[in-house]
């Protein structure tokens, strides 16, 4: 009789430990290249191997096919010989007539993990994901059986954030850390650097780390979680401490916009501000990625929404086009078009410089905006959301400096 082999590859320690842990909820916190889609692979396998359906869901197709890759090549002999089934299209396999699985597939949309259920979940890139992936669908499908679930996340960094689909960026942070409070044995938290992994080149990590700046390197590849960037303009206190859930009536309401050109679904920054008595309030937050066609019907609609006196957009990338665009959306108001020619550190310092004087107050919590805010540093990549804030501060302090300007010449 012949015997079909599983050939799995040698987990590290930190992994080993990770898949052989009998909590029920797993959150795993990882450095790039650190192991971490091979670890859930060789978890999926060992579960599914004792006759358990799993479900691997991330948020790009490129991911999926790295972990596809992985238990494709264990399980190739069984497969081959047919005691396994193998679809490629629906990244399936699973053992004819039971409902013994594997699948994987993408989670940018919550929605297309619903019809579905596991004794196992595996939600990797976490931090990417919005929340509903779990609360909404992915704890309903293991009530039956009381399943596991396993959420592997990098923690988030500005580069990372301006492609989340989160309303929190930090809720894996935080869901970590109550899986490290948690003293019932449910949930259990581990962290592993890129260090930690014996397979990768030392030397390649060594290289890698001098091109990055200190907060990456300490996000990336150590893992560490970072809530504020010491380099950054904003500080967290300045945005917490003037909060507010109400604001008086507004002399002005202005929607700033800092454009993408692309058609990629790169993100548009999208924010309103309003100013009453020399303070200025952070009103919504409605930045979003997508087509120009997209972000400009976004704009137009908060414009409407909150009754505001204009539109101002960066010019710079895309000059009169960001004009035509939103011109096109029915019931667009003319654009104000503003150019960028100091740097980005330098057009914020006076709107920085507000929000040290305590005149600057979010209305409610804006997370994605907030975390642009105190984790950017001057040379880190362009930050959108923040752009978009900033032109339309800028803007409110252009006009209230003219209309003082007039009121001293009527007195003459």
């Amino acid at each position: 009789m012949t015997t079909l082999e599983v050939h799995l590859k040698t987990a590290h320690p930190m992994q080993r430990e990770f898949i052989e842990s009998p909590a029920q909820r797993k959150v795993c916190r990882a450095g790039r290249r650190g192991g971490k889609t091979t670890g859930a692979a060789l978890l999926a396998i060992e579960s599914f191997l004792k006759g358990h359906r799993i479900l691997y869901a991330t948020p790009t197709q490129e991911q999926v096919e790295t972990f596809w890759w992985e238990v494709t090549q264990a399980l190739a002999e069984p497969i081959d010989a047919g005691a396994f089934y193998k679809n490629e299209t629906r990244h399936v396999i699973e053992r004819p007539h039971t409902k013994q699985r594997i699948r994987a597939k993408t989670a940018w949309n919550a929605d297309s993990l619903r019809g579905d259920f596991a004794d196992l979940l595996i939600l990797d890139e976490f931090q990417l994901m919005n929340e509903d992936a779990w609360e909404l669908v992915g704890a309903p499908m293991l009530l039956d059986n009381d399943g596991a679930a396993v959420f592997i996340y990098t923690p988030p960094s500005l580069r990372t954030v301006g492609r989340s689909k989160a309303r929190d960026p930090r809720h894996a942070s935080k869901m970590y850390r109550r899986a490290q409070d948690d003293t019932s044995g449910r949930w259990r938290a581990f962290h592993f650097t890129s260090h930690d992994n014996p397979y990768i080149s030392k030397a390649a990590l060594a290289d890698i780390t001098q091109d990055m700046s200190r907060l990456s390197y300490e996000q990336e590849i150590m893992a560490e979680d970072k809530d504020v960037n010491p380099d950054a303009l904003w500080k967290r206190d300045d945005i917490d401490n003037n909060r507010v859930l109400q604001f008086p009536g507004l002399a002005r309401l202005v929607v700033g916009v800092d454009p993408t050109a692309t058609s990629t679904g790169d993100e548009a920054g999208i924010v309103a501000t309003g100013s009453a008595d020399g303070h200025y309030y952070v009103l919504e937050d409605a930045s979003q990625h997508g087509t120009p066609q997209g972000w400009a019907s976004a704009a137009v609609a908060l414009y409407h929404k909150l009754g505001a006196d204009r539109i101002v957009a960066e010019a710079n990338n895309g000059g009169e086009m960001v004009s035509a665009v939103i011109g096109q959306i029915a019931g667009a108001p003319p654009v104000k078009l503003v150019h960028a020619s100091r740097g980005k550190a330098t057009r914020a310092e006076p709107v920085v410089a507000l929000y040290e004087q305590n005149r600057v107050h979010h209305v409610g919590n804006h997370p994605a905006l907030e975390e642009e805010m105190v984790m950017w540093g001057p040379g880190d990549a362009s930050p959108n959301r923040m752009d978009a804030l900033v032109w339309s501060i800028t803007e409110l302090m252009t006009t209230a400096t003219k209309m003082k300007v007039r009121t001293v010449e009527s007195t003459l």
